[in-house]
């Protein structure tokens, strides 16, 4: 047998497919192969999910192959296939002489070889930032929702109920004295998690009072939106420092990194130099968990800036961070003329005076500060780009001064857990984002434990790490107290050498400490917050968190981030008084913190800690009602339809409903069986997944994975899918919703229907007994229509006659 590439898959007797499977309609050059080639054709899929997918699909086209179990059962006496499919992880095509076979893997036809990669990753959290903030995966009974058409309510579970003989499941919500509302799946987009603040309001079903707070919010969105698309009008108004750096010099660069970039990491680093060449201002959120890799971007950027002459400031909101990256840059660009200085109260008085004078003259190329960077004794003679490393630890007035600086330089920002207002102007296009959701190869996620302070196991954890060579934090943050701590932990463990580090020391003592530890000269440092930002200690792989229930989220999650940055397992232990001595604030973000221990869940715990503090603002520092009274999810959503309003010239609409695409119901079960998926968190993960699909493409992979996982889809599951399939064909026409029964039913328009009136016309008058003007906005269908597949093959037929050609799911 000879084994071939794609390009060159072909003999003598068999018809070539092209290089690119893309460049034709694969099903039409399978038809074509089949026709031509003379011996047996096995088509090689890579997965269950895959053969029951492409089965159904080849089926549509007229094309069906048999299955059969393996290689011998295909050639297997007279009765074998011409035509057989088979589950295989075969790569490449081959064409066999004795016996005449053609191997076609799947990927061959149709280029999805790494769909089940992307798959696996899928199920992992490397999701985009705007389906952490949509998604109701980490659910639970009791918890508040928000229907976009009732108003906020109690998430109670999902329940399977019988309706005119139709069983569906629903969602079932509370609300005020004890009303209840079952929501259908398929209607499954109108719900959201509820975020805004600690006690939501609980509103009343059929009454004014969810009207009122969805107006008051809309009309304070109108006035967010108009001052948002003001401060973008301003930079967009100012041309950006083009940038075109020496491709060759930066290669070299580059080739410096002494890791292999992550695929995440490669590509924010490419979307930055973009921003940097074209000559528009930048303003880049570039997201990613602790350790990720975000500041090799940061230097990638700085060195494009600082080699074509501008001034570059990377502003951090510690010293201690400030000494580690000023320490890192030096490394880094060791091998360059690029002069590299710090400015904070490490640095003698003298130096920094001569630091912000080498500024003001241009001989600083670099400089690496905290926020003494933007007092107004420093100024810059060619300031061209800002790195900002963590945003959210800096007060109101600094954020106003880089508020400023985002309409005169290039700016990049830094961030493992983004607050609100950071994270929302991302998502209504007002920054750019990047995210970079991929651990580095060999990361571990790390092991969080929280309980009472235990002196046996702060021993056992302590003891197990100075044996295996390691290093330990011990984080007490009351430096009244930090020297009891250090004699307490000397005393439960005489073995380990301890040192103390907090931000009342004098500098060069503190720095001191640090260098020390860095350089493994002790083992266990009891320390403040200090070492919260930044700090970069490969070694160190334990943490001990005393009373972790003072602390917040994100600080919590960036302590944690601390160790586990290298190869080894890492261990954090939070101590917390007995639950019932507790805040309820500080219950939740415990719970939260110990639940997602996994890499790459900065946004997840970003929208936990959102719920529990309460959504500030987009712009200032006040906390919004209007964000408290109807959800944080609802409220972006409202805001970036007022972006688009307004950028498109219109008014913003205050009542308009939300556009969540077409309602499809064909009076038939939709559902995911609960024999077949048993438990019920997943059961709701998937259907909001597919609720939330975009594409018909996404919706296949979706399809694919739960047979992998779960095994055949029955009935039920696959007409939720196909049901779903027709909801995505339908809403670029702007349909509301499609109503079909055995008898006919209705096809409705939203005010944005941007179907061509002729095309709704031929529809009419071509079948005048089966389509006819229900109203303005409505075609009533005259068909009988006694099944499932005649119900999708209405649809199929008026979405086609209206105008959208797209295969059919």
């Amino acid at each position: 047998a000879g084994a071939r590439g794609r390009a060159g898959f072909g003999t003598a007797n068999a018809p070539a497919l092209p290089a690119d499977p893309r460049a034709s309609d694969p099903f039409a050059l399978l038809k074509r192969f089949l026709e031509r080639f003379p011996g047996r054709v096995l088509l090689l899929v890579e997965s269950p999910g895959r053969m029951e997918t492409l089965t159904e699909t080849l089926g549509r086209h007229r094309l069906r192959p048999d299955r059969v179990a393996g290689w011998h059962d295909f050639l297997a006496g007279p009765e074998a296939p011409r035509f057989g499919i088979v589950l295989s992880e075969v790569e490449r095509g081959a064409i066999l002489d004795d016996p005449s076979v053609a191997l076609l893997p799947e990927a061959l036809l149709f280029g999805r070889r790494a769909a089940a990669a992307r798959r696996r990753r899928g199920r992992g959290r490397a999701r985009d930032a705007e389906s952490v903030i949509r998604d109701l995966t980490e659910l639970q009974p009791g918890d508040p929702v928000v229907h976009e058409r009732h108003g906020v309510g109690r998430y109670r579970g999902l329940v399977t109920l019988t309706a005119a003989g139709i069983t569906g499941e629903f969602l079932n919500l509370e609300y005020a004295d004890g009303d209840q509302l079952y929501v259908p799946v398929l209607s499954l987009h109108l719900v959201s998690r509820y975020a805004g603040a600690e006690r939501p309001p609980l509103h009343k079903l059929g009454s004014q009072q969810w009207h009122k707070a969805r107006k008051a919010a809309a009309e304070r969105v109108r006035d967010v939106a108009a001052e948002l698309l003001e401060i973008q009008a301003r930079r967009a108004a100012r041309t950006g420092n083009e940038i075109a750096f020496d491709d060759g010099q930066y290669a070299a660069f580059a080739e410096g990194f002494p890791f292999e970039e992550t695929p995440d990491q490669a590509t924010a680093i490419e979307a930055t130099l973009d921003d940097l060449r074209s000559g528009r201002p930048m303003d880049r959120l570039v997201c990613g968990d602790v350790g990720f890799g975000k500041t090799e971007v940061a230097m990638r950027a700085a060195f494009a800036a600082a080699m074509e002459g501008w001034q570059v400031a990377v502003l951090v909101p510690t010293t201690l961070l400030a000494q580690q990256h000023y320490q890192t840059f030096t490394d880094r660009f060791a091998e360059w003329p690029v002069r590299i200085e710090q400015l904070s109260r490490f640095r003698s008085r003298r130096h920094r005076e001569e630091t912000t004078r080498d500024l003001r003259e241009g001989r600083t190329d670099i400089v690496i500060g905290t926020h003494r960077l933007l007092q107004d004794d420093v100024g810059f003679k060619r300031l061209g780009l800002v790195i900002v490393d963590e945003e959210h630890r800096f007060g109101v007035r600094q954020k106003e001064r880089l508020k400023a600086l985002r309409a005169e330089v290039d700016v990049l920002t830094l961030t493992a857990t983004p607050i609100p207002r950071t994270l929302d102007m991302a998502l209504s296009s007002l920054r750019d984002l990047s995210l970079i959701a991929t651990p580095p190869e060999r990361r571990l996620s790390i092991r969080t434990f929280v309980g009472q302070w235990r002196p046996e196991v702060i021993r056992e954890s302590v003891l197990r790490e100075i044996r295996r060579g390691g290093q330990v934090y011990f984080v007490h943050n009351r430096v009244e107290d930090i020297e009891e701590i250090a004699d307490k932990a000397a005393a439960i463990v005489p073995e380990a050498e301890i040192r103390v580090a907090h931000g009342q020391m004098r500098e060069r003592d503190l720095e001191q400490a640090m260098l020390d530890f860095y350089h493994r000269r002790f083992n266990v440092l009891v320390c403040t917050t200090i070492i919260e930002t930044g700090i970069d200690v490969p070694t160190a792989n334990t943490i001990i968190i005393n009373r972790a229930d003072r602390f917040g989220l994100a600080q919590l999650h960036q302590l944690r981030g601390r160790v586990g940055r290298s190869h080894q397992r890492a261990y954090a232990y939070l101590f917390a008084p007995d639950r019932r001595s507790m805040t309820p604030d500080a219950v939740k973000r415990l719970d939260a913190i110990e639940s997602l221990d996994d890499l790459g869940i900065g946004f997840s715990l970003a929208m936990h800690d959102l719920e529990i503090r309460g959504a500030g603002e987009l712009l200032g520092e006040d906390q919004s009602g209007q964000i408290e009274a109807i959800g944080y999810s609802l409220y972006t959503e409202m805001l970036e339809r007022a972006v688009a309003d307004l950028r498109a010239g219109r008014d913003p609409a205050l009542d308009r409903p939300l556009d969540h695409g077409t309602e499809v119901d064909l009076h038939i079960p939709a559902l995911i069986p609960e024999d077949y998926l048993p438990d019920v968190h997943a059961r709701l993960i998937l259907y909001k997944r597919i609720a939330g699909e975009r594409s018909e493409e996404g919706l296949r992979e979706l399809e694919v994975e739960m047979i992998d996982r779960f095994g055949p889809l029955p009935a039920p599951a696959k007409t939720l899918l196909r049901i779903t399939a027709r909801k995505i064909r339908a809403a670029p026409l702007g349909i509301r919703k499609i109503d079909l029964g055995a008898g006919g039913g209705r096809v409705a328009f939203g005010e944005a229907a941007s179907v061509d009136p002729a095309r709704v016309v031929a529809l009419l008058q071509s079948h005048p007994r089966r389509f006819g003007l229900d109203g303005e906005t409505r075609i009533r269908v005259r068909w009988e229509l006694p099944d499932l597949d005649a119900r999708l093959g209405a649809i199929d037929h008026i979405v086609a006659a209206l105008g959208a050609q797209q295969e059919a799911a």
